[in-house]
């Protein structure tokens, strides 16, 4: 029984002279530390230094758009696409003919032969559609123009 009390007041006061410590007071910080870090920006991101090494957040395959010159779009028909038109219509206007088409907006313009169309030209204006030189955008095409026909809309449903 006195072993066992004479155990019992060691570790009390091992444990109390532990407590008895005070915890280590936080000692001030050195500038080095205090400082951010030489790659933070002002508001948190940081910058990639490539240092002859190839940056690796950047696409390898590319997004094509480099070489490919970006068609930038207006009001009315010269920003419309010939593959975004619909003929509704062939008018006689005194001498020659005209088309209303409607383009992708629902609103429908009046066109003539020679008018420009974003990636093509109004080559003429028949009794059944419209007769479009379009431009060719793909880079391994030997042909850079070739003609479209835009029909009337109830000859397109007939056949």
């Amino acid at each position: 029984m006195r072993v066992v009390l004479a155990l019992l007041l060691t570790a009390s006061s091992v444990s109390s002279g532990l407590a008895a410590q005070s915890p280590p007071a936080a000692q001030p910080q050195s500038k080095e530390t205090e400082k951010a870090p030489a790659d933070a920006q002002p508001d948190g991101g940081y910058t990639y230094h490539s240092e002859g090494r190839r940056d690796p957040f950047v696409n390898l395959l590319g997004t094509g758009l480099e070489g490919v010159a970006v068609l930038r779009r207006g009001d009315g028909p010269a920003s419309m696409l010939v593959s975004e038109i619909a003929v509704s219509g062939i008018m006689q206007s005194r001498d020659a003919l005209v088309a209303m088409i409607a383009g992708p907006d629902k609103r429908t313009y009046v066109v003539h032969a020679g008018d420009k169309l974003l990636d093509g030209i109004i080559k003429d204006v028949t009794p059944q559609g419209l007769v479009i030189t379009q431009r060719v955008t793909d880079a391994l095409a030997q042909v850079k123009h070739r003609e479209v026909r835009k029909l009337l809309r109830s000859l397109e449903d007939a056949k």
